[in-house]
């Protein structure tokens, strides 16, 4: 199976740098075939056709419908406010993963 591209946005592409580590040390752990990598909102409509899934931080939530308009064929997504704040890696995978099937069988 190709890896698979799970892109997380935030307001700078800080805040979900350490969501992202452990996002990717879970993938290692349960071999998953993903890619994941974070960025800033700004580069959405530049990286996000290269996203098999699209994840939004919290705290720019209120992005979705513009997100979704710029990508209108990918899956974009709020991440859980309460996985998001404890750092679950392992949850926000799932989601992602979640995700890209449910697009896939569209």
């Amino acid at each position: 199976m190709e890896k698979k591209h799970i892109y997380l946005f935030c307001s700078a592409g800080m805040s979900t740098s350490l969501l992202v580590s452990k996002m990717r040390a879970q993938a290692e752990k349960y071999e998953v075939p993903v890619i994941i990598e974070a960025f800033s909102e700004a580069f959405a409509a530049e990286k996000g056709p290269e996203a098999d899934v699209v994840l939004l931080g919290p705290q720019i939530g209120y992005m979705l419908n513009d997100i979704k308009k710029i990508l209108p064929n990918k899956p974009v997504e709020v991440i859980d406010s309460t996985l998001y704040g404890k750092v679950d890696g392992l949850g926000v995978l799932k989601a992602a993963v979640a995700a890209i099937k449910k697009s896939a069988a569209q």
